[in-house]
């Protein structure tokens, strides 16, 4: 027996709010499917509880590389001596673009769609993949074992100028990152869709915002707040270098999907779109 939608002639008061939101309108817009009454028990639980793991890790993540950066990595619950700390920092660094670009191939997204119960792998996807980045991170900077040296920490004026730097940096990444669509990069698409019973309905491809004037503001915002750090240790040059030359490299393999899935709309971006950097005088003419 399927049961009504409550209210679906009338949007709650919450979902009109919510519909004013740019990434989330999209999923709002969708009329839910119909579902019977365990079913829909089922499914609102199960995002909810996602939801909940998604979110809470996502802020941890965050929080623990704003506040490991700033320190240049010179704190984390590491103790492994020289030069095993190095091996195991190197290892921790190298899980998060591994496994960050495994997910995204076919093979990595059909694991996804296999890591939720209840036939809600495939719509649970970017939720997942947000659960697991965030995990990454987490382990990243909490596992790290610092080496104890410091090569130059900002006092004064040079503190406030790397303050105001790493918080730009920060800013930057938040913008290129709702730009992209950020709906899929906190993982709300998910959940949202399976609560609401709807398909996920994935942003177009990003040309706006930040996409307007290169076409991988993310990885270069990444890679920004790596090296605008007020504190400098060897930790944070190993982090900063390795995670750069993954920002430089791994959106080849992102440039890679799009060209398939995107083709004529894609290449006349690319075309018109420099990849990292914009020289001063193109960006003056957009």
């Amino acid at each position: 027996m399927l049961t009504p939608q409550p209210n679906a002639s009338k949007p709650r008061l919450v979902e009109r709010i919510l519909a004013h939101i740019p990434p989330l309108s999209r999923t709002l817009r969708e009329a839910p499917l119909p579902r019977d009454r365990q079913r829909a028990y089922r499914e609102i639980l199960l995002a909810l509880l996602y939801g909940v793991v998604c979110h809470f890790l996502f802020a941890v993540a965050v929080i623990a590389m704003i506040l490991g950066m700033w320190h240049g990595m010179s704190v984390g619950m590491g103790t492994l001596p020289s030069p095993l700390s190095w091996v195991a920092n190197m290892a921790l660094i190298m899980q998060f673009p591994i496994t960050h670009s495994l997910l995204l191939t076919r093979i990595g997204q059909r694991t996804l769609q296999r890591l939720a119960p209840f036939d809600a792998g495939t719509t649970l996807s970017t939720t997942t993949y947000a659960i697991i980045a965030s995990a990454q991170l987490i382990a990243l900077f909490v596992l790290w074992t610092p080496s104890g040296v410091v090569y130059w920490s900002a006092s004064g004026w040079s503190l406030w100028v790397m303050c105001t730097l790493y918080g730009l940096s920060w800013a930057f990444l938040v913008k290129a990152s709702w730009d992209a669509g950020a709906e899929v990069q906190s993982g709300i698409l998910g959940w949202m869709s399976l609560f609401r019973s709807v398909k996920p309905q994935y942003p177009p491809m990003p040309t706006k915002g930040t996409f307007k004037f290169i076409r991988q503001p993310i990885y270069l915002a990444f890679a920004l707040t790596t090296w605008t750090v007020p504190t400098w240790t060897p930790d944070q040059l190993l982090l900063a270098s390795t995670l750069t030359l993954y920002c430089a490299l791994g959106p080849l393999l992102k440039e890679r999907r799009f060209n398939q899935r995107y083709q004529e709309e894609w290449l006349h971006y690319k075309s018109q779109t420099p990849y990292w950097f914009v020289l001063p005088w193109r960006l003056m003419k957009r």
